[in-house]
């Protein structure tokens, strides 16, 4: 019986997890990936917004512009995916983090443009 405990134990001693290499270059590789890759989607957003309210200035029905912002995003996406070649590597989080924020950047400067420029042009 002991035998046998004692052959478990140095079993279960060897069977332990053991993190792998940490690899320093592929992580930071990456995380200067994802900044580029976010400020490219920031600057897609931006451009979608300006071009979304110029596309409402045209007084067309409201789903127009809705519409546009939302074909806009995913054409972002497909662009980013075409302009980084290390976009395959990306994961869904990634890619999830990067529509968002097209969209919503997107949204807030259509909205800001919307609600400020009226306003200020009488």
């Amino acid at each position: 019986m002991a035998k046998k405990a004692r052959r478990k134990l140095e079993e279960e001693e060897e069977a332990k997890f053991e993190f792998p290499e940490f690899d320093v270059r592929a992580f930071v590789t990456h995380e200067f990936e994802q900044y580029y890759a976010t400020l490219i989607a920031f600057g897609f957003g931006v451009l979608l917004g300006l071009l979304v309210y110029l596309i409402g200035l045209a007084k067309l029905p409201v789903e127009v512009p809705v519409l546009a912002g939302v074909a806009g995003t995913v054409a972002a996406v497909l662009a980013i995916r075409e302009m980084r070649p290390a976009s395959w590597d990306y994961t869904k989080g990634d890619w999830a983090s990067l529509v968002v924020l097209v969209f919503f950047s997107f949204l807030g400067v259509w909205l800001l443009l919307a609600d400020v420029l009226p306003a200020t042009l009488g």
